[in-house]
């Protein structure tokens, strides 16, 4: 098996809408791999590392992730910071899909159509506060029926309207159901993700967009939690990391294949956004990847 190639877990939903899982560190089930279901994360202990589709990042206690339908993902624990813990995370895994075609019957559902749209590519919420979190997920733990789909919906709710997020992982905003969002945006996002190796001028966009500069970064920024220039620097740096633990293409190969026009920027925004330089996210992806 590929080690960009995650493993796809079967989930059995036909006891219950949603599944409830808590499980500690070390065990069999951190792993690169990914179902159908969208998964809500929390991470209760230790320090480590998020991989959600090309994201590498860290997570800590009170880390909350929310990932897609086949999104793959691992969360890998720093093993020589921490000895074995009980409980490392917290998950809720639901079907997605089932909860979107709801908004046909019930139009209230469509709050949570922009959440789904951002979980394609994996989202992290910032500065929600472990306490709250594990509260909630106890609640909806212990609570049975119709009472456990109310309490989580009450929590899916809640996150959508979180205001600080962070979408991880740029090159799954190609998959179509990104663009199924009721912004006029979207039609700069799917150029965007077609034309990126390109140079693309927000003034441009703005005019495709038919709004003014100011009005089109502010509209563009509520819509997908990042300024023009950083969403179009990730979609870059997404495709980048692809090919950095797909291919044994040269890193200044890889700068220019993907619209960077210099070797120096190139490596100044994988930093800014990955934390690493591309030759560490190279060797630190395969090595992990391959757990």
């Amino acid at each position: 098996m590929s080690i960009i190639s995650p493993e796809l877990e079967i989930v059995d939903r036909s006891l219950s809408s949603i599944r409830y899982l808590e499980h500690g560190w070390p065990t069999e089930l951190c792993r690169w791999h990914s179902h159908e279901e969208s998964e809500l994360h929390l991470i209760v202990e230790t320090r480590g590392k998020a991989f959600v589709g090309d994201y590498i990042g860290g997570f800590e206690p009170g880390s909350l992730f929310l990932t897609g339908p086949l999104v793959p993902h691992n969360w890998v624990t720093d093993d020589n910071l921490y000895a074995p813990v009980g409980v490392r995370d917290m998950l809720i895994q639901f079907n997605q899909n089932s909860i979107s075609e709801a908004k046909e019957a019930c139009p209230e559902f469509r709050e949570l159509q922009l959440l789904f749209s951002k979980a394609e590519s994996g989202v992290e919420f910032i500065g929600f506060k472990l306490d709250e979190s594990i509260k909630r997920f106890e609640e909806i733990r212990n609570a049975k029926g119709l009472k456990q789909i109310i309490l989580f919906l009450d929590f899916l709710l809640c996150l959508s309207q979180w205001e600080t997020s962070q979408i991880l992982s740029a090159s799954q905003l190609t998959n179509k159901n990104w663009t199924k969002n009721y912004s006029n945006i979207t039609k700069v996002i799917e150029y965007i993700i077609v034309n990126y190796k390109e140079d693309i001028k927000l003034s441009q966009m703005a005019e495709m967009a038919c709004m003014s500069q100011s009005a089109f970064s502010r509209h563009f920024y509520n819509t997908t939690g990042n300024h023009y220039s950083d969403f179009l620097n990730r979609i870059r740096i997404g495709q980048a990391c692809a090919k950095l633990y797909e291919t044994e293409e040269h890193i200044s190969t890889i700068c220019y294949d993907v619209g960077f026009r210099n070797l120096a920027n190139f490596n100044r925004q994988f930093l800014r956004i990955k934390g690493v330089q591309p030759r560490v996210f190279r060797n630190e992806a395969r090595k992990e990847l391959a757990i």
